[in-house]
């Protein structure tokens, strides 16, 4: 049987805007299950407080768990290599934070690409990083900090949540901006850094505010440059 050339394109266009609508349909239905937002630190930090603030609204809008797991090392890239080997589903996300970027050049032979193989979804928070000493720390002010760095070089140690970590970057931007002698001291999260920095283990941090907002008041902290 000839179909006329009309009724002909009419059945194309129609068998071709199929998948389309499925597609539409399936995101409609999303999610039917719990979701997984797999955060590449430890807990605690901003990008965990994000994660959990944000993983309750999206349960209560949705009406399915999603649910926040922790998998923090190698600056980020243990978490972040588990959401690449996982089912492209859309029922495992990752929270992003700076690190993914800085990674690029950090890490030459990591097992992922991540502008190829992680697909952005939304832009969330911007969170500044701020500069917070211990109270038995003599220095009160940037410049008094300055001028007692270099006259005490590699006395003073700061901490970060990482090596590659906003923190990391932060206070090594810093160090270069002023020509100061600092110990960096890694952490596997904000956590455990600023449990070292509340203790008087360390000396100083540049945390973001999120992490430090339970311990510290906005207004007595010190804006990094």
């Amino acid at each position: 049987m000839k179909l006329p050339r009309r009724q002909f394109l009419h059945l194309a266009g129609g068998a071709a805007a199929l998948p389309a609508v499925s597609r539409v349909a399936r995101a409609q239905a999303y999610p039917t299950g719990p979701v997984r937002i797999i955060v590449p630190f430890a807990a605690a930090g901003s990008t965990d407080i994000l994660a959990r603030l944000m993983g309750q609204w999206l349960s209560e809008r949705l009406g399915q768990q999603f649910i926040v797991e922790n998998r923090p090392g190698a600056g980020t890239n243990i978490g972040t290599e588990l959401v690449v080997r996982a089912p492209a589903d859309g029922y495992t996300l990752l929270l992003v934070g700076t690190p993914s970027a800085i990674n690029a050049t950090l890490y030459p032979n990591l097992n992922f690409n991540f502008l190829r193989d992680i697909t952005p979804v939304a832009g969330l928070i911007r969170v500044p990083n701020v500069m917070v000493v211990h109270p038995s720390f003599p220095a009160r002010t940037v410049p008094e900090l300055i001028a007692y760095a270099k006259s005490n070089p590699g006395k003073i140690n700061h901490v970060s949540s990482g090596v590659g970590s906003s923190t990391h970057m932060t206070a090594e931007l810093f160090k270069a901006m002023t020509g100061v002698h600092m110990v960096h001291v890694p952490y596997r999260g904000a956590a455990p850094a600023l449990t070292d920095l509340l203790a008087g283990q360390v000396q100083l941090s540049f945390e973001t505010i999120p992490s430090l907002i339970e311990y510290f008041e906005p207004a007595n902290c010190v804006r990094s440059p």
